[in-house]
């Protein structure tokens, strides 16, 4: 019977992609309009007046996928593409016609990183060839989110491997399995990672949304290198369950998009408490399944800005640019006080330790919920599988997991001291004092340095990176366009207290409809 009903269920799709893909339909038309900076309210107002049709819109994006991520330029951005992304976006296009929007991002095309949980034909990798056969056996919490709110799932993207916490050095944008993501503003230069080709798809306008994850400035500093909108959630908004992890202290999920009110848009579908993670029973009573009443043009006047000049001095172009965004913000209203040095340097070398014990005691679980079928059921057996991979030792070492390794059980006085040590830094004496101190709304600081030279040689070189403080914190920060440095994009960062992404996006909203920074690559489209 269950063989029957898939056999028939099969049929309706072949005839209902026939339909709607045939020679004179809706969907021919689609490909022809502009897919570049497309925005979610676009694409929503093409379905409701029938300009185009979900199937028509999720094949253009497949076409320029190929066009543009796999030829012309090779972007490498996208690891895999969803083999039932047509069939998805077939049956949304039937809800529509039988009168059922499930919201503001149902039909809208999503790529996912690839450490987040798929219980479909795409497994979740971390960029390792040792895991390019594990098919989880459930959606991860952001993955059912998006499905329910009638996003189509397109794809997977590359990432750093195991989000970059596995080398000495390493590559931002290289894992074993998807090779080297490049920058769509200059293929030389590197995307920053460790979501990568989330903010190279995004950038490249080869989806309207993809998802990232961030442990470090994993979100925030490829939206700077890549010249997009990244949101890194206070930890807790958004659940982690189904997703790889590193560390249970600081990891989040979070959107990346080309705009502000894309971005806030699909970071409401995502919120809620997850009894799979503890984390979000910490978000009930602050978190809000619409921030879109957030988006306000006059989202900075009377506030009172800290402006983190830590990293001043370290890159005179990023200087210059920086200034003219605090002047913009001056102007639009907001005050403006000179602040540094957040959190104490010990805070980071804890930060680093934290990841230790944390990464081992949560790949340790998450390979746990793979079943008998798990391509890897511990991380000694990892590194005994990659150590004997020539394409995973080709170029950087095992370090970091063989370091993870050593540590001891997370429910050590050891591991728990260091952990409360750390939070009280970073909080109580870090980002909270200063804040309180100076009555503060947020706290501004450039997000990073302009894209680097990709060097499998040196590894990485990242200059300035802003994004520690509210990354050790477990706060929210958003990254978005403040200007160009010789063609490559450079971001500002809005960050603060716990929770309070509305006013940061109110802010950042402010930000960017009054400064219109972002500038779409320029890419060779032909093969």
């Amino acid at each position: 019977m269950k063989t029957l009903r898939s056999g028939l269920k099969n049929v309706f799709f072949s005839f209902l992609l026939m339909g709607l893909m045939g020679c004179n339909s809706l969907a021919e038309k689609d490909l022809k309009i502009d897919l570049e900076e497309i925005t979610i309210a676009d694409l929503q107002q093409g379905y409701k007046t029938g300009k185009f049709t979900i199937v028509g819109i999720t094949q253009a994006y497949l076409d320029r996928i190929e066009a543009i991520d796999k030829n012309g330029p090779a972007l490498n951005a996208v690891i895999r593409v969803n083999p039932d992304a047509l069939e998805i976006a077939a049956s949304l296009d039937e809800e529509l016609r039988q009168g059922k929007n499930r919201g503001a991002m149902h039909g809208i095309p999503v790529l996912l990183k690839d450490n987040i949980d798929t219980h479909d034909k795409m497994p979740n990798t971390a960029g390792s060839v040792i895991m390019k056969n594990s098919f989880p056996l459930q959606d991860a919490w952001v993955t059912r989110k998006l499905r329910e709110a009638g996003a189509v799932i397109i794809g997977k993207t590359n990432l750093s491997e195991w989000a970059n916490f596995h080398s000495s050095y390493s590559s931002s944008g290289w894992s074993a399995l998807g090779g080297q993501t490049k920058n769509p503003y200059d293929l030389t230069r590197n995307p920053c990672g460790s979501s990568s080709g989330s903010g190279v798809a995004v950038s490249a306008n080869l989806t309207v949304i993809a998802i990232g994850t961030e442990t470090d400035g994993s979100i925030v500093c490829p939206a700077n290198n890549n010249g997009i909108v990244g949101i890194k959630p206070t930890v807790g908004l958004v659940s982690r369950s189904g997703i790889i992890p590193i560390s249970f202290t600081q990891d989040t999920p979070g959107p990346m998009a080309r705009t502000v009110r894309d971005a806030a848009i699909c970071l409401g579908i995502m919120t809620g408490v997850d009894p799979k993670d503890s984390k979000t029973s910490g978000s009930e009573g602050k978190s809000l399944a619409d921030y879109s009443p957030f988006l306000n043009t006059d989202g900075l006047k009377g506030k009172r800005v800290g402006y983190d000049k830590t990293l001043a001095g370290r890159n005179h172009h990023v200087d210059n640019v920086m200034m003219e965004a605090v002047e913009f913000i001056k102007n639009s209203g907001a005050e403006v006080i000179e602040i540094q040095n957040i959190i104490a340097p010990e805070i980071e070398n804890m930060e680093f330790e934290v990841m230790l014990y944390e990464f081992k005691d949560g790949l340790n679980k998450y390979f746990a919920t793979l079943g008998e079928n798990a391509a890897v059921r511990s991380v000694e057996e990892l590194i005994k599988l990659q150590s004997a991979d020539s394409t995973e030792m080709e170029w950087f070492d095992h370090k970091l997991i063989e370091l993870a390794q050593e540590k001891g059980p997370v429910d050590s006085d050891e591991y728990r001291k260091i952990v409360r040590d750390m939070l009280k830094g970073a909080r109580d004496n870090g980002i909270d004092k200063i804040m309180d101190t100076h009555r503060l709304d947020a706290i501004i600081a450039p997000t990073g340095s302009p894209a680097w030279k990709t060097d499998w040689v040196n590894g990485d070189n990242f200059g300035i990176s802003s994004s520690s403080a509210a990354a050790i914190a477990g706060y929210p920060a958003i990254s978005l366009p403040m200007g160009f440095v010789s063609g490559l994009p450079v971001n500002i960062t809005f960050y603060g207290k716990a929770w309070s992404e509305p006013t940061l996006i109110e802010m950042a909203f402010a930000f960017e409809q009054g400064t219109k920074h972002r500038r779409k690559p320029v890419l060779n489209t032909e093969n």
